[in-house]
Order: C-alpha cells, then sequence, then structure tokens
C-alpha cells in the first residue's frame, strides 16, 4: 500500500492527481501505475484502468485471478468496470469513495464492491488516515 502512496505522490509532483497503484502476484510487484489524466490529457490514464488493461495483454487469467491490486484510493466505476472484465483476485484500497467525497465534494454513484460482486474481493479502507493524508495535502 506504500507503494501505491508513493505513486500518488509522484503523480501529484508530476502534476496529475493523487491516486497510485500497484499489481502484486506471489508477493511481488508486478506492475505499477499513478495517474496521468492530466498530464496525458487522457481520461482513461487513471491508475486503476491502465493496470486492468495491461494485465490483460501480459497476464494470463489464471494469473490475474491470483493478482492484488493495491490501490491508494477506492477504484471509480470506469476503473472497477475494466478490473471486473480482468477478474483480479482482490483489490485493497485506502481511501474509500465516501472519505473522497470530503475533499472532492464528489462521491461515487456506486461502489467498487457492487461493480466487482462476484468476480474480485475488495477490501478497505486500509491505511486509511495514511491515504487520508495525500488528499488532505493536495489542492483539490
Amino acid at each position: 500500500m506504500r507503494e501505491a502512496f508513493e505513486l500518488a505522490r509522484e503523480a501529484v509532483d508530476r502534476g496529475d492527481r493523487p491516486f497510485g497503484s500497484v499489481l502484486v502476484r506471489d508477493d511481488e510487484v508486478v506492475m505499477r501505475e499513478s495517474n496521468r489524466v492530466l498530464t496525458e490529457d487522457d481520461v482513461r490514464r487513471h491508475p486503476e484502468l491502465h493496470l486492468a488493461q495491461r494485465a490483460m495483454r501480459e497476464l494470463t487469467a489464471a494469473e490475474r485471478a491470483e493478482t492484488v491490486m493495491y490501490t491508494s484510493t477506492e477504484p471509480c466505476p470506469m476503473c472497477s468496470g475494466g478490473m471486473a472484465y480482468a477478474g483480479f483476485g482482490r483489490v485493497v484500497y485506502s481511501v474509500g469513495g465516501d472519505d473522497l467525497a470530503d475533499y472532492t465534494a464528489d462521491a461515487p454513484a456506486v461502489r467498487s464492491a457492487e461493480i466487482l460482486d462476484g468476480t474480485t474481493e475488495v477490501v478497505g479502507p486500509v491505511l486509511n488516515e495514511e491515504g487520508r493524508q495525500l488528499h488532505a495535502e493536495f489542492d483539490w
């Protein structure tokens, strides 16, 4: 989770929003990504969605099912849809969509657990105070 936090900080330093994610398989980080929506002018560059896309190309379905995504913030509905298609075994987030609304005043209409139900186990919040600090420091 702390590597996801570091990726979120890198995103902010680059001019993007504070989101970062890693994919872990067999206790090893196999992919990492940070938010690039603003710097690449591409709404699809949420780290969770980009990792789902990469995983579809680079990992088998069986490997994806054994993969855990650690993400600094609960995946939005768009990312959750991509993750459901990818079929990850689990997603672990730090800051929930309800928590994020404290900073952005915009809560997701649908939570990730609803979208991923039956496909991917959703766990969170984990290290919530540390994750919330990233958003508190960001100029939303």
